[in-house]
């Protein structure tokens, strides 16, 4: 049996595992935040995902059903919709349901920190800048994620790639840090780690597991994707996505290349289509979530063999490494 790795951020969520399954729009519900939660490590419910609070407080009941280990909710402010009060209202029924931790992105969280902080929720915040993760260090959050330039999803727009990230993260901040993107296997793993990561957040590679609902057709999709096959959108709106290179992504590029306005671009890309395509299979569609590292992955696994197989190639990884000491 693999060794098992203490860190802060087991400490603190009380999980067995530091590894994290962060929050997919449309993808992460129940069924598969309870899975990883029953592996040993911890997933997000995208409240983003869902019509309305109650159907949130649903989700929530919903999982408590299927796992007694922790999870939590993700909150994401869409920084083009103005001030959070749909997210203020899912962050009430967080407080109500006495969930114990929560990952904010979008914008900076300092709207929902009273609630948060009132309700004793432990709070983990996605980002893409040391800058940006000092002055959420300064409002109270508990720990950070560092989203690397090659994510999956929303990347911002610094452009740094996490082997630089990470340890500049490490050395600024006093909260624990987290790595996110680019991680799926026991390399990725023990790599984040060694540059003073508390854990890793995954989201390509739990997208790519049996539990996952997305339709097989968009699995085989991803398996088919090398890490040459990701395009960023949304750039001329200062707020890129990372998404596998599709029918729906070229027509995005193409519009945005002719200077089309937010209106036109989000039309193109919003309105569901993701939701669309996850369940009805059509992989070109609409704007896939991907990041570059699952030119990495060649087959679906379940989420409890993914995690045993990162944790058993870290233990190998490790013998190597202390192998290469000299006496």
């Amino acid at each position: 049996m693999a060794q098992k790795f203490k860190t802060r951020i087991t400490e603190l969520l009380g999980i067995e595992h530091p590894i994290i399954c962060g929050g997919m729009q449309w993808i992460s519900r129940a069924e598969i935040v309870a899975a990883v939660g029953n592996a040993g490590g911890i997933g997000f419910i995208t409240a983003e995902s869902l019509e309305t609070p109650e159907d949130l407080r649903e989700e929530i009941k919903k999982i408590r059903t299927l796992t007694d280990k922790p999870f939590g909710v993700n909150l994401s402010m869409i920084p083009e919709l103005g001030p959070p009060e749909r997210t203020l209202q899912f962050c009430d029924v967080v407080v109500e349901e006495g969930v114990k931790v929560v990952e904010t992105a979008g914008r900076s969280p300092e709207p929902l920190m009273p609630k948060l902080k009132e309700g004793g929720v432990t709070v983990i915040h996605k980002l893409t800048a040391v800058k940006h993760a000092l002055s959420a260090q300064k409002l109270g959050v508990d720990a950070v994620t560092m989203i690397g330039y090659g994510s999956g999803g929303h990347i911002g727009n610094d452009n740094v790639a996490s082997f630089i990230l990470l340890p500049k993260a490490v050395a600024a901040l006093d909260i624990p840090v987290i790595a996110g993107g680019a991680i799926c296997n026991g390399r990725g793993f023990l790599g984040a780690l060694a540059m003073g990561a508390e854990a890793v957040l995954m989201g390509t590679a739990f997208m790519m597991t049996e539990e996952c609902k997305v339709h097989p057709n968009i699995k085989e999709r991803l398996l088919e994707t090398k890490e040459t096959d990701t395009a960023l959108l949304l750039t001329t709106l200062m707020n890129p996505v990372r998404c596998i290179k599709n029918k729906l992504a070229d027509e995005c590029l193409a519009i945005e290349a002719e200077g089309a306005d937010f209106e036109k671009i989000i039309n193109t890309v919003a309105g569901g289509k993701g939701q669309v395509a996850y369940d009805n299979g059509d992989p070109d569609g609409a704007p896939i979530s991907c990041g570059q590292i699952a030119g990495c992955i060649d087959e679906i696994k379940s989420v409890r063999q993914v995690i045993d197989d990162i944790l058993a190639e870290a233990d190998l990884l490790l013998a190597r490494l202390n192998g290469l000491v000299a006496n």
